[in-house]
């Protein structure tokens, strides 16, 4: 197997709210747009963002397990400055992220904030200074 990630499936609780959020909020371009089932957005290159449903992850995937607390996965945008990390947070608060904690430095030399969707999926938005933060920058 290939040492690689295509697809990152979010299954939304309402995806019409998600596709405000990313598409209208942040400005990010739909590659393929079915109302009411899924939205792709691509994120890199050669890889997909999926928004689908909950209703069409359920029945192809299986049911959903609920609960408290955060779920336990970060997406992660990371940006080169500071100043470019405390503008994405910015920018989501106005698109309507429910949950915005501005960047701070970081005891592992860094520097985040983390802001998180419509759905609960929580983003961390980081400057990573050592060669792996470095090697996924545009």
């Amino acid at each position: 197997m290939d040492q690689r990630l295509s697809f990152v499936t979010l299954a939304v609780p309402d995806l019409e709210a998600a596709r405000r959020f990313y598409l209208d909020g942040l400005g990010w371009e739909a590659a393929l747009d079915v109302p009411g089932e899924v939205g792709m957005i691509k994120v890199a290159d050669r890889v997909v963002l999926s928004l689908w449903s909950e209703a069409g992850f359920e029945a192809e995937v299986g049911p959903i397990r609920r609960g408290d607390g955060a779920i336990p996965l970060t997406l992660a945008h990371n940006v080169a400055t500071t100043e470019e990390a405390d503008a994405v947070l910015v920018a989501a608060r106005e698109a309507g992220a429910a949950d915005v904690r501005l960047g701070v430095a970081r005891d592992w030399g860094g520097y985040s904030g983390y802001f998180t969707d419509p759905g609960g999926f929580c983003w961390e938005v980081a400057v990573n200074p050592g060669p792996i933060g470095q090697e996924v920058l545009p």
